[in-house]
């Protein structure tokens, strides 16, 4: 049985640790997905409407993973969290799981929009290049300049739509990495729907999302 954890900022790691051993019964192979949603759902309600693109489909996003046979660790964040604070916070998570046996590449991190900002300073403060990555809409070519402290480690996906302003190809930042990083690849999307993409768990992003997740490097 999989289970989703959505931890609180008042949950210690500990705790994290303590209910995976007890509920889950954790296996070295298990396979685990953090997933880090957009900005939309920190400041609101889970099923409010989007102006433009709707209600985040966070609740199916999660179902997807957890019917492709993955442990979920996610939350539904509160109020304008600070990206790097934040991500602090689930590397500590991931340094758990390690500690009690689960392989690396085992461990999953997939961020959407403002989640994938979260999600590569995970890349960048775990500094650890057997974990994969998903970075889905979250990278402009200002982003060099203006967040220089980003640092890609893991195996990396980049996941971006052609007609969403917000998400380009990252080779840039790939390029500028002091990490070596074994495997990178990119997925361009066309669906037409903006940055409204991710809001939806379309398969044109769910499914490279779990074949890299399993593994699946070569796409």
């Amino acid at each position: 049985m999989k289970y989703v954890k959505r931890f609180r900022d008042s949950v210690s790691t500990a705790v994290l640790l303590l209910v995976i051993l007890l509920s889950c019964h954790t296996k070295n192979e298990d396979k685990f997905i953090f997933f880090l949603h957009n900005r939309f759902l920190e400041t609101h309600e889970l099923h409010e409407l989007h102006p433009e693109f709707g209600r985040t489909k966070y609740e199916e996003i999660i179902a997807e993973f957890q019917n492709n046979g993955f442990t979920v660790i996610s939350e539904i964040r509160n109020g304008n969290v600070n990206a790097r604070t934040y991500a602090q916070r689930v590397v500590e998570q991931i340094d758990s799981l390690i500690s009690i046996g689960t392989k690396s590449n085992n461990i999953t991190t997939v961020g959407t929009s403002k989640g994938c900002y979260i999600a590569q300073y995970v890349s960048t403060l775990s500094n650890n290049p057997e974990l994969n990555f998903v970075f889905i809409a979250s990278f402009r070519h200002s982003d060099i300049q203006n967040i220089p402290d980003i640092n890609y480690c893991g195996n990396i996906l980049n996941i971006y739509e052609s007609s969403d302003p917000f998400g380009v190809s990252s080779i840039e930042r790939i390029e500028n990495s002091r990490c070596t990083i074994e495997n990178f690849k990119e997925v361009e999307l066309n669906t037409g729907l903006s940055h409204g993409f991710l809001f939806q768990p379309l398969q044109e992003w769910i499914k490279p999302t779990i074949d890299w997740a399993n593994g699946n490097y070569l796409l």
